[in-house]
């Protein structure tokens, strides 16, 4: 009884595991020879209309730093805020700062909800807009506690002198970020250079990117669901152009300092991306897409199947320890003996790495392990919560974060 649910449980975490190793050797491979996808066409900037996305929510704290810096940028360029009602003093603080700043931008609109319906209803009416207008090329969306690098939209804007590329996206900083973030960060970032390099990567920041306007539609975008970086990151290449990061523009902005916060952060963007995998499944079955496909169908293993496996792991090993409850402990010198014994040490080992790095500690060359088995962990809480019909796409601040960011930035 012991060996049954152990195989069960070897099965699917081997099921689970090889999709990422295969991952990260193609991964490998698609960096040695495509490593020339990792820089723009131009030395120039393409000669288009630029405006800038600035979605605000009770924003007061960091509006006008944020406004600041984006106007540093040395592309002229005009400013849509769209403001999802907010309660506090962020649409003041925002026209005072534009009144006195007038040569900031070459045009300034600001569009108003009368109710709060989340960042992708709030995106997706801003690009309405913006379509109607017929007057922007490109849009940079960035959130307001995003700071940017000096030059990021010029280099930006140099992709676009390929007309394959429909999407461009710069890489995170995050200041002050517990331990389990920037592992996780690590692995993450390269994995978008990777897929971006060979084909497109379907996830984006959106708290910096950029994309041709008419590279897709804005009612393309599932307003009751978060992620509508990663979903118009995806939608842009289903439209046929490609999705890239640049490594060499990156903005800055806070992480939580806390355990919880960090980990409410992660399952509230786990349940954008699975449900848009979800809706998108079969685009990875659509042989047309390339290598998009394959990247595709992976995200999908990574984000759906392989928790659900390790969950499957999870419930096999507590059902050999209620049999070994039950009828004792296997007889020495026996199969049974010597499977439970390398399983026990096996799940203690990662159990323990899996505490270290939910708690924000390292386990020196083992972290990824832990940071892994962590990350299964928040996937399959995302998925029980979207099980119990509960959207996450309209959520509280961390304002930890916030204030953070604000007391420790360079």
């Amino acid at each position: 009884m012991v060996v049954i649910p152990a195989i069960a449980e070897g099965a699917a975490l081997t099921l689970a595991i090889w999709p990422f190793l295969r991952h990260k050797i193609d991964m490998h491979a698609w960096m040695k020879n495509h490593s020339a996808g990792h820089h723009p066409p131009s030395k120039e900037p393409v000669d288009e209309a630029l405006t800038i996305l600035l979605p605000v929510w009770n924003e007061a704290l960091l509006i006008e730093e944020k406004l600041a810096n984006t106007a540093a940028q040395t592309i002229p360029c005009s400013l849509l805020l769209i403001d999802s009602a907010s309660t506090d003093d962020t649409l003041q603080l925002s026209r005072d700062w534009l009144a006195l700043h007038p040569e900031a931008f070459l045009s300034v609109e600001i569009l108003e909800m009368n109710e709060r319906k989340g960042k992708s209803a709030a995106v997706q009416h801003a690009l309405a807009h913006l379509e109607q207008s017929k007057t922007a090329g490109l849009v940079c969306m960035t959130d307001a506690d995003a700071l940017l690098q000096a030059n990021t939209m010029n280099r930006m804007m140099r992709w676009f002198h390929d007309p394959m590329i429909g999407v461009v996206g710069a890489l995170p900083l995050r200041r002050h970020a517990r331990m389990e973030e920037t592992t996780h960060r690590q692995h993450w970032d390269a994995m978008r250079l990777a897929e971006s390099s060979v084909d497109s990567t379907p996830f984006l920041e959106g708290s910096c990117m950029m994309w041709r306007i008419n590279a897709m539609s804005s009612g393309l975008l599932n307003t009751q669901a978060n992620a509508d970086d990663a979903q118009i990151a995806t939608e842009v290449r289903l439209q046929g152009r490609r999705c890239v990061v640049d490594p060499t523009v990156s903005f800055s902005d806070g992480s939580p300092q806390s355990g919880p916060e960090q980990r409410r952060q992660k399952i509230r963007r786990a349940q954008g991306l699975q449900r848009l995998l979800v809706r998108r499944r079969k685009a990875s079955k659509n042989k047309r897409l390339g290598v998009f496909s394959t990247i595709l169908r992976r995200q999908f293993h990574f984000h759906i199947t392989a928790p659900l496996l390790v969950g499957v792991a999870v419930i096999s090993a507590l059902l050999r320890w209620a049999f070994i409850a039950l009828y004792g402990w296997p007889a020495t010198f026996t199969l049974a003996n010597s499977v439970h014994l390398g399983l026990t040490f096996s799940e203690a080992t990662m159990v323990i790495l899996w505490w270290r790095a939910r708690s924000g500690r390292s386990s020196g060359p083992f972290s990824l392990i832990g940071q892994w088995l962590a990350s299964m962990e928040l996937l399959m809480r995302s998925l029980k919560t979207s099980a119990q019909g509960r959207s996450l796409h309209m959520w509280e601040q961390h304002q930890d974060a916030r204030e953070t960011f604000v007391a420790n930035k360079e």
